[in-house]
Formats: C-alpha cells, sequence, structure tokens
C-alpha cells in the first residue's frame, strides 16, 4: 500500500488518541513519502502511552508540517521522495506495524547504498522541525539528585572524580536524616509545582517511603515480577534454537504489558509501557539493579522531561554466567557492594550528562551523594566548578546551597 491510499479504516486497530490523531490529519498523512510515513507513525501509533512531553512533541511536528504550503512540504520531503523503495516494502503493514518497517527499511538502504541519502534527508528534516518548534525551557529550573553506596561501609575507590570537576565536592556532610531530606525536597517540588510526570523518583532497589501521591515512582524491586516472566520468556526463545539476536530483539520489541502479566490500562497505560521498554530496550536492566537504575533516569529525563528527579543506586548482584542468570540454578544473589559503588558513581555522572541535554540545562542544579557518607557533590549556578568544601554542612544545607 502506498501513503496516497490510506483512509480513516486504516487506522481502526491504533488505540483512541492515536487513532484520533491519525485521522484528523489524513490528508497529510497520504501526501508523505513511504520512506517517512511509517517512520512517523511509529511514534503516533504509541500516541496513548506517551508521556505529556513526548505527546507535545508529536503534536508539534505535525502542526508543522500541516502548516506548511504544498510547495514547502514537497520542497522539505525531496530527500525522502528520491528514495528507491522495493514492492516488498510497500506490500509490509506498515501502518500498523511501523517498527517492523523501520527495521526492513535499515537493512535495505545499507544493501542499496542508499543510507547516507536517507540520513541527510533525515538531518534536514529534523534541522527544519528543530527550528520550527523551539524547546521551551521548564517552568522551575530543573534538579536532579542521586544517591549512591548503598550498603558500603569503607572504600579507597575515589568517589565523584568526575562530577567534582563541574561543581563543589563537600567532604564533611552530615549523614543523619539524609535519606529523609532528599524526599522531602522532591515532595516540596512536586507540592509547589504540581503535574503529571513532572516529579520522579528512581530505586535501584526497595523504595523508600515518604514520597508524596505527586512523585511518580519506580523500582526495581517494584517490577520484579515482570523482570522474571520476560527473563523467562527470553529463556523459552533462546531454548528453541530458533532465535538469532535479531528475531530476538524484534520479539521483545512486539512484547505488550498482557504478555509480561501486567495490567497496564487506564492510568497504567503509561507507566506499564514504560516499565517494559526499560526492560526490552535496555541492555542489562533485567538483571542488574545499577544498570536499571541509570537506564530508567536515562530514559525519563529523555521522555518525561521531568523538573526532578531523585535516583537511588542499590547493590546489584555479584555477576553470574548468562546461564546460571537466566535459568535460576543459583538461588542465592549475592550483593557485590564495591563493585555496585564504581557502577553508581559512574552511573551518577551519566544522569548528570543527560539532564545538561535538557532545555534549561545552565539554570539546573544536581546533588550526588554517598549514602550514609560525608561525601557529597553539588553543581549548580551559584558554586563553583572544581572546588572542595571541608566546612562542616548537613545535606539539607547542600540542598539550599545549590538552589
Amino acid at each position: 500500500m502506498q501513503p496516497s491510499e490510506l483512509n480513516a479504516m486504516s487506522f481502526e486497530t491504533y488505540p483512541a488518541q492515536a487513532r484520533a490523531l491519525a485521522v484528523g490529519h489524513l490528508p497529510l498523512l497520504q501526501s508523505l513519502p513511504l520512506a517517512l510515513l511509517p517512520l512517523l507513525l511509529r511514534e503516533v501509533i504509541a500516541y496513548d502511552w506517551r508521556f505529556p512531553a513526548e505527546r507535545a512533541e508529536i503534536d508539534e511536528q505535525i502542526n508543522y508540517l500541516q502548516g506548511l504550503a504544498a510547495s514547502q512540504r514537497a520542497e522539505l520531503m525531496r530527500g525522502f521522495a528520491a528514495i528507491k523503495l522495493p514492492a516488498e516494502l510497500t506490500q509490509v503493514d506498515w501502518v500498523n506495524q511501523p517498527q517492523n518497517f523501520s527495521e526492513q527499511l535499515t537493512a535495505y538502504l545499507w544493501s542499496t547504498h542508499q543510507i547516507d541519502g536517507f540520513r541527510k534527508a533525515a538531518s534536514e528534516y529534523g534541522n527544519a522541525v528543530s527550528a520550527a518548534t523551539p524547546v521551551k525551557p521548564p517552568e522551575t529550573a530543573r534538579l536532579g539528585i542521586a544517591v549512591i553506596g548503598k550498603g558500603v561501609q569503607t572504600t579507597d575507590y575515589p568517589i565523584f572524580r568526575k562530577l567534582k570537576a563541574h561543581g563543589t565536592l563537600f567532604t564533611q556532610v552530615d549523614p543523619a536524616g539524609g535519606l529523609a531530606t532528599l524526599i522531602d525536597a522532591v515532595n516540596t517540588r512536586a507540592q509547589a509545582h504540581p503535574g503529571a510526570y513532572r516529579h520522579w523518583y528512581i530505586d535501584g532497589g526497595e523504595a523508600m517511603a515518604g514520597a508524596a501521591a505527586g512523585v511518580t515512582q519506580l523500582s526495581y524491586a517494584g517490577i520484579a515480577p515482570t523482570r522474571r516472566a520476560l527473563i523467562g520468556r527470553m529463556q523459552t526463545w533462546i531454548d528453541s534454537g530458533k532465535m538469532g539476536p535479531e528475531l530476538l530483539r524484534t520479539k521483545l520489541a512486539a512484547l505488550g504489558p498482557a504478555d509480561l502479566g501486567m495490567k497496564a490500562d487506564g492510568e497504567r497505560a503509561v507507566m506499564g509501557r514504560f516499565e517494559i521498554s526499560l526492560l526490552t530496550e535496555g541492555s542489562g536492566t533485567q538483571i542488574f539493579a545499577t544498570t536499571f537504575a541509570q537506564w530508567a533516569a536515562r530514559e525519563a529525563w529523555r521522555r518525561a522531561q521531568p523538573e526532578t528527579l531523585l535516583v537511588r543506586f542499590g547493590p546489584r548482584q555479584r555477576q553470574r554466567s548468562m546461564n546460571e542468570t537466566l535459568l535460576g540454578t543459583d538461588t542465592h544473589e549475592e550483593p557485590d557492594f564495591e563493585g555496585s559503588l564504581i557502577d553508581a558513581d559512574m552511573g551518577a555522572y551519566y544522569t548528570w550528562i543527560d539532564q545538561q541535554r535538557l532545555a534549561g540545562a545552565q539554570q539546573g542544579a544536581f546533588v550526588a551523594w554517598f549514602e550514609g557518607h560525608e561525601q557529597a557533590v553539588a553543581i549548580g549556578p551559584g558554586l563553583p566548578a572544581g572546588s572542595t568544601s571541608e566546612k562542616p554542612a548537613t545535606l539539607r544545607q547542600v540542598m539550599e546551597w545549590v538552589s
């Protein structure tokens, strides 16, 4: 099928809001080249399960295309229209399975040496959309918080050696009540600036008590049933002997909440789908708590674009062979506290980097704390980079200085 053959019934299997969006812009979709349209529909088909920030980006992109004169749109689409596609790709159900089409398109472009032309067209298209839809800064300056080192008593590892180059390292922080202080800071911001998915708390272990109702919570322990169900399916597919890496990836991408025993409808639809994406798209998120925490923080920053994010890294299990992990032959999970600390320290640094990619990064702040210890680093407009403070302080004071 070609885009010009689309009609309202083409989108009857789409979720309600996605269907309304597609049907409401049907003439526009009919005018787009096949090399681009399924990639746009890949975003549209999941519209109902996207975060508000993601929906806004989809709306802005479609509204931008809709507002162009026919000649302007044709010029913008010229690079995509020049891509020569075989009849086999037109027969793929690219309306209902745009991800499958995308994978086949990529392979075809590489095999026919058209990938450079496609990349050029995509770059020009992305630049045009970005220029026409400038990113809006957050209503309040963003705050990122990372807590690392749970369970570590002593260590010789140089904590925060990467982060301290960008802020102030505090070496005499009173650790008493530290976790409660950080949760209170998140709650205060959530109450002052309420809104769905604007304030997050992610935990790589068991979630701490005390987070307010307006804070989106996600924990490694909390999604344990989903992780176990996913690992079980992966093991079944691998044992079949018919599943290579590419097919396994395709199967993972097609999994829905019902496949993993989840109830992800109504208010749970957005978070349920988000949790599945963390486990099926991340490498090691199903097995290692530190990897899960870092990837979840990254995806929350990228997709939900919150104004507050607290991520607490828990200890991961000591590394075992993949067969032991998937088969569950060793049911005793021995935590690797020192290795987890190293992972989490780097994870905190990556979390700060991911925060810097968002609008308003220069006005934002970031705090990382070695849980139960006296070391913390704070990065913000009012704190000198690359400095060290040996002045006794509470974590509450550090939070005040960075804000």
